[in-house]
């Protein structure tokens, strides 16, 4: 069995979540199908923009890199396959997250986070 890539998805930063939401709303016609004080979540048609808190400080979480979101079905495969080149450790794979999601993230050279994440 392998692992099939369903969509990509930029996590950009925002100083202002609520602020953004209308504004992706406004003028780019994204609606919100996910928020809080640190991050949303926006679609439109089968488009979809994260939005993340960002303040450029230590307690910043984007640390200073990007973010994409890499959706897939069948995570387990990309997961072994990861293993296998050294790229991660068994320990980066999160199961059953809070927002109902597996994942595995790490960061490239450029410290951008990637991440591969099947909604469960």
């Amino acid at each position: 069995m392998t692992t099939k890539f369903v969509e990509i998805s930029p996590v950009l930063p925002s100083l202002n979540i609520q602020r953004d939401i209308s504004w992706y709303n406004k003028y780019v016609g994204f609606d919100k199908l996910h928020s809080d004080d640190m991050y949303a979540v926006l679609r439109r048609d089968n488009l979809c923009i994260h939005l993340q808190w960002h303040a450029g400080s230590k307690e910043d979480p984007l640390l200073g890199g990007s973010v994409i979101k890499i959706f897939v079905q069948n995570l387990m495969p990309i997961f072994n396959e990861l293993i296998e080149r050294g790229t991660i450790k068994e320990d980066r794979l999160r199961l059953h997250t809070q927002w109902n999601t597996n994942e595995i993230g790490f960061h490239d050279l450029n410290n951008n986070a990637i991440f591969f994440v099947e909604d469960i």
